[in-house]
């Protein structure tokens, strides 16, 4: 049997601004859904107030059409409350609570190029289980971005993001989904697993751009999905977090292409010299 040959698009440096421009358009999106946000909100009603973000911000929403099969998303963004983990379908019926924990994953289009990025929402005061689990998830996010600095190869994201999560509890990774290739399409190769080894995968090279997505839940790594053919729940009814960057490898460092700051904050001395110039 053949493995197939991973089809990875290098940008150059002239792109990855453009990538910026659409990365910059998430993170308003991300203000506005931490704004919005609240006990008895719908997640329709964020998906209103993200589709005119970003259409107003120039863009054009990634999600909205995408098709993989099983016939064209609905949403703006994908809008996953408690156990479910990704891809939940906003609705009206999905009504906000006081201690939800409320992951809202989007992606925006500019200039045919994208930006993909997720963030877990606190809704009102929660469970402190739930904020150790999101700030779990948001450290091993971090963990890997950093490693994409000086990693030689992809697996060294997946170990350092297996690495972080470990040390901050007992929490499930979920298997069958993680991060992405992104570029003039919105999942591109290669594929970014959660856990690994550093020995593994291609070479890291400038001009990759990569959206870093662990997701992580409080019991089983195990998933299930919904008849909606979107939808992706944990199989022991945990809830899970779900956070994301979308980052560029650059010849002396990673730029958050979606971190209004480039992720200076964060990094430190691996941020690229492009964030630092903005």
């Amino acid at each position: 049997m053949f493995r197939r040959r991973q089809q990875i698009q290098y940008k150059t440096p002239e792109q990855i601004q453009k990538m910026r421009k659409a990365g910059l358009v998430v993170a308003e999106v991300h203000q506005a859904m931490r704004e919005s946000a609240g006990p008895g909100v719908t997640t329709a009603e964020l998906d209103r107030i993200a589709e005119h973000v970003i259409r107003d911000c120039g863009g054009v929403p990634s999600f909205k059409g995408y098709d993989i099969g099983n016939g064209p998303y609905p949403g703006s963004i994908c809008s996953s409350v408690n156990e479910q983990v990704v891809h939940a379908i906003p609705s009206e019926d999905a009504v906000l609570k006081e201690g939800d924990l409320l992951s809202v994953d989007v992606g925006a289009i500019v200039d045919g190029w994208h930006g993909d990025a997720a963030i877990t929402i606190e809704i009102g005061e929660v469970a402190p289980e739930l904020t150790a689990l999101r700030e779990a998830c948001e450290a091993a996010m971090w963990a890997g971005i950093k490693a994409a600095a000086t990693a030689k190869r992809l697996g060294g994201i997946s170990r350092a993001i297996e690495e972080s999560v470990d040390r901050s509890g007992e929490y499930g990774i979920v298997t069958g989904f993680g991060g992405h290739g992104i570029g003039t399409e919105m999942h591109q190769d290669p594929h970014i697993l959660n856990y690994g080894r550093p020995t593994e995968g291609p070479k890291l090279r400038p001009g990759m751009a990569l959206a870093i997505e662990p997701m992580i839940t409080l019991g089983s790594d195990e998933t299930a999905e919904l008849a909606d053919g979107w939808t992706i729940v944990t199989d022991d009814g945990s809830v899970a977090a779900h956070v994301e960057h979308t980052i560029a490898l650059c010849e002396d460092g990673v730029w958050v292409l979606t971190a209004p700051d480039g992720g200076i904050e964060q990094l430190g001395d691996a941020v690229a010299s492009a964030a630092r110039a903005e």
